[in-house]
């Protein structure tokens, strides 16, 4: 130990950070997803055989080892759309440059704008925003648009009798990728009673991912923003603007701050304005 502590160099710090960043980003682009559990799976499975391997339990050994040995290919054909999609990224951004800043400002607006439409109406709505955790089995319940956001479609989909009012509309790099999406509703006994079924969805979400969403209440047309392990309440146009531009510009940056991250994903407490 001590000579490894001696001849630890500059060098062996950058290799820590690199293997600790894909590990960080493998665990992002499938935390959320029906891949998350396959990999829990997997290494059930590898506690399982060292357990034998320990113990001598010599038959399980020799069945979770031959399956563990082929473990590359298992994992391919297990992840195949996840490790596609990360492969197509990496060649359509390979330095994870941010999105041009005007598309992200016209987002912004469209959104604030429908956003305040629908909460002077009371009309209920949320609307999710997806950062770096795929949201690729809410996007299947849903209805897919793949549409460009505007104030125009975002009031429509949300106005009764619209058949995609009920639920989430889903924004997807930059577009309305699905509408009529259901989200997990949250078990946290802390929550304020005063939230309703929008809100619990939307708190849902953020306990399984990063996405944040924009909540309108159809009792009292107040508008909530759900962060992971955070509730702000945005009373004005300009409040909602920053909030946004402050989220999604996490979301553009690639999400890179992985001590901010981790810290918020520990010491996050839900809290309302």
């Amino acid at each position: 130990m001590l000579s490894l502590i001696q001849n630890f160099g500059w060098r062996d710090v950058i290799d820590i950070i690199i293997v600790a960043f894909i590990i960080y980003r493998a665990i992002m682009l499938i935390k959320g997803t029906g891949a998350f559990q396959v990999l829990i799976g997997l290494i059930i499975i590898f506690a399982v055989f060292l357990f034998a391997v320990i113990f001598k339990l010599y038959a399980a050994e020799y069945i979770f080892g031959n399956f563990l040995s082929s473990i590359i290919i298992v994992i391919i054909v297990l992840f195949r759309n996840e490790i596609r999609r990360a492969l197509i990224e990496v060649g359509r951004n390979p330095f994870a440059v941010a999105q041009n800043k005007l598309e992200r400002v016209n987002l912004v607006e469209e959104t604030v704008k429908a956003v305040f439409e629908l909460a002077s109406r009371k009309i209920g709505a949320i609307i999710v925003f997806e950062r770096n955790v795929f949201l690729g089995d809410y996007l299947k319940i849903g209805t897919k648009l793949d549409s460009i956001v505007s104030k125009e479609l975002l009031v429509s989909i949300f106005t009764p009798p619209s058949p995609l009012h009920d639920g989430a509309a889903i924004i997807q790099k930059g577009r309305i990728a699905a509408a009529s999406c259901y989200l997990p509703l949250s078990t946290e006994d802390n929550i304020s009673k005063r939230l309703g079924t929008r809100h619990r969805a939307a708190i849902g979400l953020s306990e399984l991912t990063d996405a944040f969403s924009v909540v309108i209440s159809e009792e009292t047309g107040g508008i909530t923003v759900v962060r992971p392990k955070k509730l702000t309440s945005a009373e004005n146009m300009e409040d909602l603007r920053n909030q946004l531009l402050k989220n999604l510009k996490y979301q553009y940056d690639g999400g890179h701050n992985l001590i901010k991250s981790v810290y918020e994903l520990l010491f996050g407490k839900y809290a309302e304005k």
